[in-house]
């Protein structure tokens, strides 16, 4: 892949951050940040002095500097409000041991991120950008004199990739680590990484209100230092569980009678922007006199601000907030708050490829910080939205973002690293191997890797502020020249559907839209932030906008790019179903105008078993598919098509666009082709009759009675995993699955055993043993090695006084004796007793049922019968 005129400022970024652009000049947002900020720490003195702060995270400031200044890894645990996100970074800034290098702090939130780099730089009396700067996504505020970096999680990962050794940095700080974000842990592995290796005089710092902190600093081999804080007791009450679906309403309603309830401001945490704009509508008709303010992410700077700081006009406050008000930002004037119960956590989506939002039950490490947001300045009340009952089964933590989520950008920064096995780094939580396949699966499909490792155009994908799926679609575009509808593409891809499903799956029409919204002539507030992403994506690219109207066929071939794996053929006689290059079947709405396309570019559908559903996807011409076909020699078994197949395909993944027969290809190629289909179906394959199986018991009855020897698991399970060893051989004629059927199971398995093992299973687990009467009788074996059943006719053993054992006289038998017409009478392990006790009994009852049979008063000496 040719770089053509790409990203001509991507290479002169030292870190590679794409994120950290110059800003021209302050707009007027950012002056409003810092009138705000005067109004939330007018108290604040101008000289910084830690100690005039009050806050509790002094009291150890001079253990964290001491600990500090002779090891590099620290863990400083101190609850929500204590002060350590502002007061450590600006206390450490001077230490000897940074040599003059830079403090990068990490925060999971780019409120927090601002919110905390404002407060920092306000208690030295500066503006941000001086000592204090921040950078997040598309948006940075730092300059040559920065010497306290605060960051949004996945900007570290990208310094660490343009400069291994952080030359520049002489400490990172994890703030609010307890989150357990995925680019967190990424980091914290990477700068652990740097530090073993390149950096030992790096300092780590991880800073958590709640944490498994025993379990960490084992793993980390570090200190504990612990601020006990200042928190105010917090009454709780539970208001018991509602309907989820009515949250907004029922949230109003509690909202109400905590105002009426009690005094100050209160904090409502409720999953995200929808059921905070519904309240919020509830609340400023029922609470007129109270100032209602919603806080997340998406909201405006200054709204958030507004939010953050006393009411001007002294009114009691409703703060409307997601989960970014849990820790990190302090929130003046709070005594009460309010919890749904509900967040929102990003997991990987596999309908979309790319990670989501969801709404999910919080734990009870975030139900407790958020209860303790009532407590930062005398006694306060939490009201839970959920029964005591309910808060007795929530999950004590929170699962790790590394356990659901999409891992194809860990996988490609690591490989920017230069790691490739990701097991190879020190992890709180290792990455599911399954999850690290399918990202490495992913990562070769968009030329990311080679050979599982770093490609030239991995390192440019690497390099962009996005998923490489839609950082791979944006460099491709630029070959194609089609960048400006790449971006609109991708900010379409990122954000929610605009439309109505009623509109149908076409993202031409979503895209049509968004032009539209751009040209004045339709507007929503969705469209609103498609298009702010639209426009930062055409910054970093240098493009203009577009506003024509696009080819389908164009916007099909965007998504190949993004999601090669599905491409979608119409499946003929299928109305609306499709089979997707990774073999999956989806269907359209049978009335949707994409529904009878040939060929189809599948962006977001969800996964099922049988037949999935698609939700946008565009056109396709099949020419644009050209570069994709490759000719593949299939020589594989179906046994649902008859067995054995050897093909020469032309196709697109799973797509076969030609088929023909395949004369000349390695037999090895067939007997793997049919040891692979053995291992999946070979209980119905193969002929595991009677006397197989009792082969089977035979030889795992000889390995539970004798430990020291050298007996073969043959269990059914072990021979189909392992069949290639003992089966190979006699594949090669085979065809068909009635083939597989004709194959003496029993022979081929004995032959297997070596000469010796073969004399040793006929002398120490007979098939059969000879009784008095001449006759032969099977022994029948139990797999777990309990005794071994010899069934029998009472008359054939007549004489017989010992009961009969196998494997050298160590089992005895365990002897079902038979009436004549060969039904049980008696059970036993010990025939001599029989005769001696019970066999008079039975003597009784079979010379009444049986007259004509000789039934002798003295056993042992009576001749045998056999008829």
């Amino acid at each position: 892949m040719q770089n053509k005129a790409l990203l001509p400022d991507i290479c002169i970024i030292k870190s590679s951050v794409v994120l950290s652009f110059r800003l021209k000049q302050i707009s007027c947002v950012y002056l409003l940040f810092l009138i705000f900020v005067a109004h939330i720490f007018k108290n604040t003195t101008l000289s910084f002095d830690a100690n005039k702060t009050g806050l509790p995270i002094v009291e150890i400031i001079d253990q964290v500097k001491s600990t500090l200044r002779q090891e590099n890894t620290l863990i400083v645990h101190a609850p929500a409000g204590a002060g350590k996100s502002t007061l450590l970074p600006l206390v450490l800034k001077d230490e000897p041991w940074l040599e003059g290098k830079k403090i990068i702090m990490l925060e999971p939130r780019r409120l927090a991120t601002k919110t905390i780099a404002l407060r920092m730089a306000d208690l030295l009396n500066e503006e941000v950008g001086q000592s204090v700067g921040y950078r997040i996504r598309f948006e940075n505020r730092i300059s040559d004199k920065t010497r306290v970096e605060v960051v949004t999680e996945g900007i570290l990962t990208r310094m660490l990739q343009s400069d291994n050794a952080l030359e520049d940095v002489g400490m990172v700080i994890f703030d609010e680590f307890h989150e357990r974000s995925l680019f967190a842990d990424v980091a914290l592995a990477l700068a652990r990484e740097s530090q073993q290796v390149l950096r030992p005089d790096l300092r780590i710092m991880i800073m958590s209100a709640t944490l498994d902190l025993p379990k960490l600093s084992g793993l980390l081999q570090c200190k504990i230092i612990e601020s006990l804080g200042r928190q105010y007791p917090v009454e709780i009450k539970y208001e018991g569980q509602g309907d989820r679906m009515l949250l907004p309403e029922l949230t109003a309603r509690l909202v109400k009678k905590a105002a009426a309830e009690q005094k100050g401001d209160i904090l409502v945490f409720l999953p995200g922007e929808g059921e905070i704009r519904k309240t919020e509508a509830i609340l400023k008709k029922s609470l007129p006199q109270m100032a209602i303010h919603p806080l997340y992410g998406q909201l405006p700077p200054n709204k958030q601000f507004a939010a953050i700081i006393p009411n001007k006009k002294g009114k009691r406050k409703v703060v409307l907030a997601t989960s970014i008000a849990e820790t990190s930002l302090t929130i003046q004037g709070i005594k009460v708050v309010v919890d749904s119960g509900f967040g929102r956590t990003m997991q990987f989506d596999p309908s979309t490829g790319l990670s989501k939002l969801v709404t999910v039950e919080i734990t009870k490490d975030a139900a407790d910080q958020r209860a303790g947001r009532a407590g930062r300045l005398e006694a306060g009340v939490c009201y839970r939205m959920w029964t005591q009952a309910t808060q007795l089964r929530l999950r004590d933590h929170r699962t790790p973002e590394i356990q659901e989520a999409d891992l194809a950008s860990l996988v490609l920064d690591l490989a920017v690293w230069g790691i490739s096995n990701p097991k190879d780094l020190v992890w709180l939580t290792p990455p599911p191997q399954a999850s690290l396949d399918q990202a490495i699966e992913l990562l070769h499909q968009l030329a990311a890797l080679e050979d599982g490792k770093i490609s030239e155009h991995g390192k440019r994908v690497s390099q962009l502020p996005c998923h490489p799926r839609i950082a791979h679609m944006l460099l491709m575009a630029q070959e194609e020249g089609l960048s400006a509808l790449a971006t609109d593409v991708a900010a379409v891809l990122e954000e929610r559907d605009p439309l109505d499903k009623e509109a149908g799956i076409d993202i031409n029409l979503r895209i049509e839209m968004l032009r539209k919204s751009r040209r004045g002539i339709v507007s929503n507030k969705i469209l609103n932030r498609i298009e702010k992403i639209a426009a930062q994506y055409r910054k970093l690219l240098h493009i203009s906008v577009e506003n024509d109207a696009q080819d389908p066929f164009e916007t099909g071939l965007l998504l190949v790019y993004a999601y090669p794996e599905r491409i979608a053929y119409a499946r003929p006689g299928n109305n609306a179903q499709f089979k997707l290059a990774n073999g999956a079947i989806a269907a359209a709405g049978h009335k949707d105008d994409l529904a009878h396309e040939a060929w189809l570019a599948i962006a977001h559908m969800n996964m099922r078993d049988t037949v999935g559903k698609i939700f946008l996807a565009s056109p396709l011409n099949p020419r644009d598919l050209a570069p994709m076909v490759k000719e593949r020699e299939v020589v594989e078994w179906d046994t649902k098509r008859g067995g054995f197949s050897a093909l020469k395909n032309l196709c697109v993944g799973h797509i076969i666009l030609q088929s023909q027969p395949l004369d000349n290809y390695d037999p090895q190629l067939k007997t793997q082709a049919i040891s692979k289909a053995i291992e999946k179906e070979g209980h119905h394959l193969l002929n595991w009759n009677k006397s197989v199986t009792q082969w089977q018991n035979r030889v795992l009855s000889l390995r539970a009675w004798n430990k020291d020897l050298t007996w073969p698991d043959v269990s059914t399970e072990t021979l189909l995993q392992t069949n290639q060893e003992w089966l190979t051989p006699y594949l090669s004629t085979i065809k068909k699955p009635e083939d597989l059927k004709k194959i003496d199971l029993k022979l081929v398995l004995q032959h297997h055993l070596d000469f010796e093992k073969q004399k040793q299973l006929d002398e120490l687990a007979p098939e059969k043993i000879k009784v008095p009467t001449g006759s032969y009788i099977g022994i029948i074996y139990n797999p777990k090695g309990d005794s071994p059943v010899l069934a029998v006719r009472l008359q054939e053993v007549f004489g017989l006084q010992h009961t009969p054992t196998v494997n050298k006289g160590s089992i005895n038998l365990l002897m079902h004796l038979l009436s004549p017409g060969y039904k049980p009478v008696q059970i036993t392990s010990d025939l001599n007793s029989f005769w001696s006790n019970t066999y008079f009994e039975v003597k009784k009852e079979l010379k009444a049922r049986h007259p004509k049979h000789k039934w002798p008063d003295d056993p042992l000496r009576a001749k045998p019968i056999r008829k």
